[in-house]
């Protein structure tokens, strides 16, 4: 299946994974609607939901930027409108913002909490079932998260889990779509990177330079994604894939072009093999 002329409505985007998708996607043919905070720079961190779709242009897609709070229904049904007015429907659901805090229990503020809980579930939450209806007249219809597969180790479930709690429960919403949607062909499925990807995230919050020196980039996650999005719906669903078993059953086995100059680091949620 090809993305030329598909339409796919993300949330974030402005920067980073999200940026990488709608990069990619646009270079095959794709709409891309934006739904993002960002309407002015931050001196803290790259780019506007403006600036990415100038990007998402240049790539030979069409892009529509909403400025908008993925938190907030009007925000979304608003943005949903506009997609569907604009380009005459939607075929795709990329669930990608997100907030993080590594912070254990006793140290996490209620407010990020509140934050992180109301973007990756109220926010994934609002953005798919308000695009549902939409995504039932598509010929090949498909919901995307980036979350992780759901491991229950220890390790994981202790280390943050406000945070896991959160990744979590996109995950455990996609995969929950795929059974409800089954019937009408929708597809629904998570991707996770296998290690760190040098985003402004991980550069900030995760280990600075050190860290993006052991990060691929995050076109590695936007070549996954696009895969994904075209397989044919019904036959690809309900999975919870790391980017780098895609690419391998695409035929993929370099990865080299996907950057990381020290020892790669593997992502949270992820076991070291």
């Amino acid at each position: 299946m090809s993305l030329n002329g598909r339409t796919i409505i993300m949330s974030g985007g402005s920067r980073g994974i999200g940026l990488a998708v709608g990069i990619a996607a646009a270079r095959l043919g794709a709409n891309v609607t934006l739904l993002a905070k960002t309407d002015e720079p931050d001196p803290r961190l790259p780019g506007t939901v403006h600036t990415a779709a100038a990007e998402i242009e240049e790539a030979g897609g069409q892009a529509l930027a909403v400025v908008g709070d993925v938190r907030d229904e009007a925000s979304v049904e608003n943005a949903v409108a506009q997609t569907v007015e604009r380009f005459g429907g939607i075929d795709i659901v990329l669930n990608n913002a997100s907030a993080i805090a590594l912070d254990g229990t006793e140290d996490l503020p209620m407010k990020r909490f509140d934050l992180m809980t109301q973007i990756q579930l109220r926010g994934t939450y609002l953005l798919t079932s308000k695009s549902l209806p939409h995504l039932r007249a598509s010929a090949n219809p498909h919901i995307l998260s980036l979350s992780p597969p759901i491991n229950l180790s220890p390790q994981w479930l202790g280390a943050h889990p406000a945070y896991t709690l959160a990744k979590y429960g996109m995950s455990l919403l996609t995969l929950s779509w795929a059974a409800e949607y089954a019937e009408h062909g929708i597809a629904a499925n998570c991707l996770w990177p296998e290690t760190l990807i040098a985003t402004a995230a991980v550069q900030n919050l995760l280990g600075g330079d050190a860290a993006v020196e052991r990060s691929r980039t995050p076109e590695i996650v936007a070549d996954a994604a696009v895969e994904i999005l075209g397989r044919p719906s019904r036959e690809c669903t309900g999975n919870s894939f790391l980017d780098v078993d895609v690419l391998r059953d695409a035929g993929v086995t370099d990865f080299s072009k996907y950057g990381g100059t020290g020892d790669l680091e593997y992502d949270i949620f992820v076991d070291r093999p």
